[in-house]
């Protein structure tokens, strides 16, 4: 008898009717448009779209990081709609890891330290936080890189640290915008192999946005946003 336990597993992101608008010149711009998508445990998603399609607002609404949004935004069984600030700010926290464009990282502290940062605030302990920061980074081929800051790191090495610090807190689901767009291609597709070998190996989920088709096709399922909606 079939027991359905290979139906219980839930998606790690579930959107369902989600929307965005914005006010510009007293006119309404409806950037999401009843967005519907699941993305299971493991999976890493390309989300492709040209420039201005709406795929960075449509992370920032998985993301919770602003508010405006309408439908229902479902992390890790969660209705996030349902919640105040500070419990979207914990559940951003506690599931979700980002990496962006740009590297963002903090200019006054090193590789190693950087990585680190997100698992304190997290609650981890120092030797906690250093031991997988520095898994992380050596896994990314930066091991003997971990005391140079930003500015001592070529854009590449840039970018793995961003990658490992998305990582650092083992989130479910990782959410990348045009993690490599800021690279030349030959730097961009080391990165990218690197980065999709390391959430498979996390098992962490991703979701990737890029404008690239030969990118993508590196990725489990592609998924294209057109006209505020997935096609």
């Amino acid at each position: 008898m079939n027991s359905g336990a290979e139906n219980t597993i839930a998606p790690v992101v579930a959107l369902k009717g989600v929307t965005r608008s914005f006010e510009q010149g007293g006119v309404t711009i409806d950037v999401l448009r009843g967005v519907d998508l699941a993305i299971m445990p493991g999976e890493i998603v390309a989300l492709l779209g040209p420039s201005g399609s709406g795929k960075s607002t449509m992370l920032q609404a998985i993301g919770l990081l602003e508010g405006g949004f309408g439908g229902h935004i479902g992390i890790a069984g969660t209705a996030a709609e349902k919640l105040d600030a500070a419990g979207r700010t914990a559940l951003r926290r506690d599931h979700l890891g980002f990496v962006y464009q740009f590297h963002h990282l903090l200019p006054d502290f090193n590789a190693l330290e950087n990585v680190m940062m997100p698992q304190l605030v997290r609650g981890a302990n120092d030797a906690e936080a250093s031991a997988r920061a520095n898994d992380l980074l050596t896994a990314l081929g930066l091991g003997a890189r971990l005391d140079h800051r930003p500015s001592q790191l070529s854009g590449g090495e840039q970018q793995r640290v961003a990658v490992a610090r998305g990582l650092a807190n083992r989130p479910e689901l990782v959410l990348a915008d045009e993690p490599t767009g800021n690279l030349d291609e030959h730097t961009a597709d080391k990165v990218l192999d690197e980065f999709l070998r390391l959430v498979r190996g996390e098992g962490s989920a991703a979701l990737i946005a890029t404008h690239n088709e030969r990118l993508a096709a590196k990725m489990d399922r592609v998924v294209r946003l057109n006209e505020g909606k997935l096609g």
